[in-house]
């Protein structure tokens, strides 16, 4: 049993961080119903479609790694008598969830407003750009406006270089994960009150979020940080290095790890008396860096990250793909798991890296065909009859 099987969303997200956000409640147990507009569906499910490598049964891999496990019913919004069977299924649900562009779901009727004189209990969670209020709401976003307006690109990369987005998609994947846990909290708070509530959450505000005590130093002091590559500021060594085969990190946080690299790196010039404590070593980070980087070229990454790991000293190659998604650590948590497909093909996508002690099933269903569902649904969730399907049908309002 999964912590969330009583729960039931309704997904009207598209492209990543509404899907994403979904993924996760998904992952988690929720029943999870997406709602996609007949014809092609969600916008998403044409990504990497036609490629051979990066597609299987005509669903590209954005697709299919964020819509498992969830089902499909296609159903017009635009049009009254979709909207009808919409209503229907919210007055089944507890979760709305979409990542239109703000103003969207009020023009569409499909509001919290209107939702909740339904379904006094349902929860709606909208995940866009700038929120739902401020000067900028109106204004479309994607992952990286909200990094460059954040402030976190202007931190990432080199000193002197140009500013650099992380190389994850940081700014769709935290909205997604913030939706969610409003989502979550807004359930919990439901025990209490009985009602639902509407979540409104902002990418932009959560790319402050993650600025976390970078920004309260900026707002205690005035100075505004530069980027430091991978290095810290405050902490030294900790950095990435080159050896012999590859790059390697150290982390050396505090003063008794950097005794413990001298045991591993003993070189005279590192031993200097003001070095054994951070204030002394961090105006000297240049020189220190320069004496790890020297020392590490001598042999290979696995040599010295044994040496390293013997010392306790926090250390890690700096891994590729392959090598990240092939890692012992990594297969024995299941965060790489087989889905398989309506084909039979299986697709290896990313696991849930939330591990609940009362969860005991671990499997993941194919991502829906378009559309693969609305029957079922209608009939089984709502009643309906099939000349009732049969006449939406034939009206368009479903699919």
């Amino acid at each position: 049993m999964k912590s969330l099987e009583s729960i039931l969303v309704l997904d009207l997200t598209h492209m990543l961080s509404g899907p994403y956000g979904a993924m996760l409640l998904t992952d988690l147990g929720a029943r999870t119903i997406k709602v996609e507009p007949p014809g092609k569906g969600e916008g998403t499910r044409q990504l990497l479609a036609s490629s051979p490598r990066y597609s299987r049964q005509g669903m590209g891999a954005y697709f299919l790694t964020l819509n498992r496990n969830k089902e499909s019913v296609c159903i017009d919004l635009k049009s009254e008598a979709g909207r009808n069977v919409f209503y229907d299924l919210v007055r089944k649900a507890d979760v709305v969830i979409d990542n239109f562009s703000a103003g969207v779901p009020a023009r569409l009727g499909i509001d919290h407003g209107a939702l909740s004189a339904i379904n006094p209990r349902i929860i709606t969670c909208s995940v866009t750009g700038f929120g739902e209020t401020g000067p900028h709401t109106d204004r479309p976003a994607f992952d990286q406006v909200v990094q460059g307006m954040g402030g976190g690109m202007s931190i990432t990369g080199y000193e002197g270089g140009e500013p650099l987005r992380a190389g994850i998609p940081i700014g769709d994947l935290g909205g997604g994960v913030f939706g969610a846990l409003g989502i979550l909290a807004a359930l919990l708070a439901r025990e209490r009150t009985g009602v639902g509530q509407h979540v409104d959450v902002s990418m932009l505000d959560v790319q402050i979020s993650l600025l976390n005590y970078m920004a309260t130093m900026y707002l205690m002091s005035g100075d505004i940080p530069e980027p430091l590559g991978n290095g810290h500021f405050v902490h030294v060594p900790y950095n990435s290095f080159k050896t012999k085969t590859g790059y390697i990190i150290i982390a050396c946080i505090g003063d008794a790890f950097f005794e413990k690299l001298l045991e591993v790196i003993p070189r005279e010039e590192l031993k200097q008396e003001k070095y054994r404590t951070q204030p002394g070593r961090f105006p000297d980070r240049a020189l220190i860096n320069a004496i790890v980087q020297e020392t590490l070229l001598a042999d290979t990454a696995e040599n010295w990250l044994a040496k390293l790991r013997a010392a306790r000293i926090p250390c890690a190659p700096v891994n590729n793909l392959a090598q990240a998604l092939n890692d012992s650590q990594i297969l024995a948590r299941n965060m790489v798991v087989d889905v398989t497909l309506q084909s039979g093909e299986t697709v290896a996508m990313p696991g849930n890296p939330v591990k609940l002690s009362g969860d005991d099933d671990q499997s993941y269903q194919a991502p829906p065909l378009l559309g693969e569902h609305t029957d079922a649904v209608l009939s089984e969730l709502l009643g309906y009859a099939p000349e009732q399907v049969a006449i939406l049908r034939t009206q368009g309002a479903v699919q």
